[in-house]
């Protein structure tokens, strides 16, 4: 059940898989009155997708300002006649980067927008993992496990900025040809330490999530809880959390249980041993597919938002995330993830890992320098040698 908190200044409401957020995103649209910018991995149609999309046709016709970024890989399913359909409307539709081949192996093709970000009328927004699909899709017997937050507050400005300005940067191109006007955007700082927007992209911030992440386990004394879909740390992250155990930290990450991405599964499962040995607790999420991006740490910092913690994530993608220094908010976050592993994962016993067979360590192993060496296609490996 989505809880809200005030936090220093800010409204703040979590918000736990589609069937919390929907509602609200689409509640939000419904009332803009100004503005809209939406960002999004994944743009599917699906019944998710239609109401979105109908969503968005009739907030233009209200003569609402609706701009709409797809990433060119991730929704490059989306209809043609969609598409038509919202840009008769008013509805301005930009792709970010799709002119690259599904086949090319190259950096410029896994720089991807990942962002999962909604704002509306300068007044409130949304920052998580959703991406505009319904949950339930592929057949699952429970949905997908993500989260998002609704917020309110100064930060809003800063969230407008970054979007405002990936806009601008996107669409330069076909303004400078038409000779229309790229309006300027005056630059807004963090709003507060309590709520931080934190952008990962390939020029000024490169490794601000990472970083926001490291500075957190580094001074955490109690516990930290990690949630994430695909959990590919390089050598820098898994030092901080070994080092966090080593010296009393419980830390306890949640991993994804079923097969979503074959090589990244089995690439994960090669660091389990060492963590295994450090004391950490693994707790796999078999209930459903994990798509969640979130962390808690000493019940009063946590973050939700889109950045995995692997090499597309936090060396390629442009990501966005939330920060949240408040114990009220933390310990609503860390209580949903306890209950999820509670009643929808199982944990990873050190014993049984130590059982496994010289086939499947082979397995696990080839699968990590598999990944280690397209990084190295990546163009990445050389400058950052962390995984």
């Amino acid at each position: 059940m989505s809880s809200t908190h005030d936090v220093a200044g800010h409204q703040l409401t979590l918000l736990r898989n589609g069937a919390e957020y929907f509602p609200r995103l689409l509640a939000a649209i419904h009332a803009a009155q100004h503005t809209i910018y939406l960002e999004t991995y994944i743009f599917a149609s699906d019944e998710v997708g239609e109401a979105l999309k109908e969503a968005l046709k009739s907030a233009a016709v209200r003569e609402v300002s609706v701009h709409v970024l797809l990433d060119g890989f991730g929704s490059a399913d989306l209809p043609a006649a969609w598409l038509e359909e919202m840009r008769m409307l008013g509805v301005k539709v930009l792709w970010f980067r799709p002119e690259l081949t599904r086949f090319r192996m190259s950096r410029q093709r896994l720089r991807r927008l990942h962002r999962k970000l909604v704002m509306v009328d300068e007044r409130v927004a949304f920052v998580g993992g959703i991406n505009i699909i319904d949950d339930m899709s592929d057949h699952l017997q429970a949905p997908r496990l993500d989260y998002a937050v609704e917020v309110q507050g100064a930060v809003v400005e800063q969230i407008s900025y970054n979007m405002r300005r990936l806009w601008q940067i996107v669409s330069w191109t076909s303004l400078r040809r038409s000779g229309s006007r790229v309006g300027k955007f005056v630059r807004q700082q963090s709003a507060s330490k309590e709520v931080s927007f934190v952008v990962r992209n390939n020029l000024r911030h490169r490794r601000d999530i990472e970083h926001a992440y490291l500075r957190a386990i580094s001074h955490a004394q109690h516990e930290i809880i990690i949630a994430n879909a695909y959990f590919l740390p390089g050598r820098r992250f898994r030092r901080a959390l070994l080092n966090a155990a080593r010296r009393g930290v419980k830390v306890v990450l949640l991993l994804q249980g079923r097969v979503d991405n074959l090589l990244l599964h089995y690439a994960t499962q090669a660091l389990y041993e060492e963590l295994l040995q450090a004391g950490i607790e693994i707790h796999a999420y078999t209930q459903s597919f994990l798509h969640a991006k979130v962390a808690v740490i000493d019940g009063k910092w946590a973050t939700v938002g889109s950045s995995n913690i692997d090499p597309f994530s936090l060396w390629l993608a442009r990501e966005a995330n939330l920060v949240v220094q408040d114990s009220a908010f933390a310990g609503a976050l860390r209580q949903s993830l306890m209950d999820e592993m509670q009643y929808g994962a199982r944990i990873v016993a050190r014993s049984d890992w130590h059982k496994r067979s010289l086939w499947v360590r082979l397995l696990l192993r080839g699968s990590y320098a598999l990944v280690r060496f397209l990084a190295g296609m990546s163009g990445y490996a050389h400058k950052h040698d962390d995984i």
